[in-house]
């Protein structure tokens, strides 16, 4: 069928990268379950049971060669994706065809797969989650002292820098990146469990030796990559779905994370302070040639939507798994758990670019705070008068009538700000240097060195943990 006859998906075609897909392919899944194969083999074999080498080698010289097609008849005809599989590989490998999957149920190869790919797709998120973090902490430190008017219910509040207000957005991802930490290091693999989570075939393979059962299932985790004292106490026949839940529900507060600081982007854009970074012929609009659309944002806020509303379906799929386990989670776990990576992979991609190339419009910057800095300075300016030898209910009342009419003839009339010069022609405010008194400056607090000190403890931790970190920066599509 020609490639653009069917549906395919923007996450694979359009936006995730070719490490996360790759961690989600059919290849890395189908290849796992034979080193699955392989280590539950080699394991029976080292306690016992009667494997031969032969048959080993013979496993171990076909973890890659996967036929699909082969296995897609077998499917065809078995309705049964692990057992088209099983005997796949018993084609190419006769010998150690009778002992492939030997004592196992299709959950032995499918949740210990799953675990790895949790595990590594979780790995390469907070690769590039600490790369975005570590762009902001730069910008923050670029700008750490630049005055900007501070915002809250969207309305002008209190100076701030900004690069303060890029740490706000680098300690909302941090966060996150610390749930992220959190869920690796406890993540426990589920081992060599058995068709209801007992173990029985095992015992029985062992004729009812216990600590062969145990060894076996410490031996596999470890043959996998997995410190065998993270394994999962108990099971039924799955991992517990819940597991999901949790790793859905961290990923998802990256995602809205990623939204808040698109969204400020966004809001910024419109105010010309900010801006993403715009290609020399990219174009923003189809009609309106003029436009420079934060299209870069809107696209972090759009897969950022698609992960946020990934949790209630992981619970729901978690809170309906009946006694041992049921089916209705596999179809839905299918699409659910690659596509939620996928969806974060390709957001942070975009966020990396991003923050790579902020632009930061100072004039803008300086125009609209000191549009609004005499309102914001009238408590220091009535403080400065009282210094003077005013009244400061007298100076209150001048300040109050003069702010009034000035803020209802911006929204009438249109006028600019000329507060301070009615200040200047009253008697109480005539010593009051006017210029000094609403210098920005003087106005932004501790955001300097905040921005200091969250670069020395959280970011640049950050950014010494993720150095030797393995990371291919792909191409945007925009």
């Amino acid at each position: 069928m020609d490639e653009h006859a069917g549906y395919q998906s923007p996450l694979s075609g359009r936006y995730a990268s070719k490490q996360m897909q790759e961690i989600w392919s059919s290849r890395r899944k189908i290849g796992t379950w034979r080193r699955l194969w392989l280590a539950l083999a080699e394991s029976e074999r080292e306690l016992g049971l009667d494997i031969t080498q032969e048959q080993i080698a013979e496993l171990r010289a076909h973890l890659d060669d996967i036929d699909f097609e082969a296995a897609a008849k077998y499917e065809k005809e078995l309705r049964h994706d692990v057992m088209a599989h099983v005997h796949t590989l018993g084609d190419v490998a006769p010998t150690a065809r009778p002992i492939i999957h030997l004592g196992a149920t299709s959950q032995y190869v499918n949740c210990n797969t799953e675990m790895l790919q949790l595990r590594d797709a979780i790995q390469l998120i907070t690769v590039k989650l600490a790369t975005v973090i570590t762009n902001l902490a730069t910008f923050a430190k670029q700008y750490r002292d630049l005055p900007t008017l501070g915002y809250t219910h969207y309305q002008p509040a209190q100076p701030t820098t900004v690069g303060k207000r890029a740490t706000l957005w680098a300690q909302e991802l941090a966060l996150t990146l610390e749930d992220l930490e959190f869920r690796l290091s406890t993540l426990r693999f589920r081992g060599v469990r058995g068709a209801t989570g007992t173990q029985a075939s095992f015992l029985d393979l062992f004729d009812g030796d216990h600590d062969k059962v145990l060894k076996l299932d410490a031996m596999v985790t470890e043959k996998m990559g997995w410190d065998p004292q993270q394994r999962l106490a108990v099971t039924g026949q799955t991992y517990p779905r819940i597991v999901d839940a949790h790793i859905l529900s961290s990923i998802a507060a990256v995602a809205a994370a990623a939204h808040k600081f698109a969204t400020d982007i966004r809001l910024l854009a419109n105010r010309g302070e900010l801006e993403e970074p715009f290609e020399k012929k990219q174009i923003g609009s189809s009609a309106m040639a003029y436009k420079r659309n934060p299209m870069r944002c809107e696209r972090v806020c759009a897969l950022a939507r698609f992960v946020m509303n990934m949790p209630p379906n992981a619970l729901q799929t978690a809170s309906v798994q009946w006694m041992e386990r049921t089916l209705d989670d596999s179809a839905n776990r299918r699409m659910v758990l690659p596509e939620a990576f996928l969806a974060l992979d390709g957001l942070l991609d975009v966020l990396h670019n991003v923050t790579d190339g902020l632009i930061v419009h100072e004039a803008s910057v300086a125009k609209n705070l000191q549009k609004e800095m005499p309102f914001l300075a009238t408590e220091r300016l009535m403080m400065e008068a009282v210094r003077n030898g005013a009244d400061r209910q007298d100076a209150h009342e001048v300040v109050r009538s003069h702010a009034i009419e000035v803020a209802r003839q911006i929204k009438e009339e249109g006028i600019e700000n000329d507060l301070l010069t009615r200040l200047a022609s009253e008697p109480m405010f005539a010593s009051v240097d006017l210029a000094i008194a609403t210098d920005p400056s003087g106005f932004i607090g501790r955001s300097a060195e905040q921005v200091d000190e969250f670069c020395d403890s959280v970011a640049t931790p950050i950014a010494k943990r993720y150095s030797g970190s393995n990371l291919e920066i792909a191409e945007l599509q925009v």
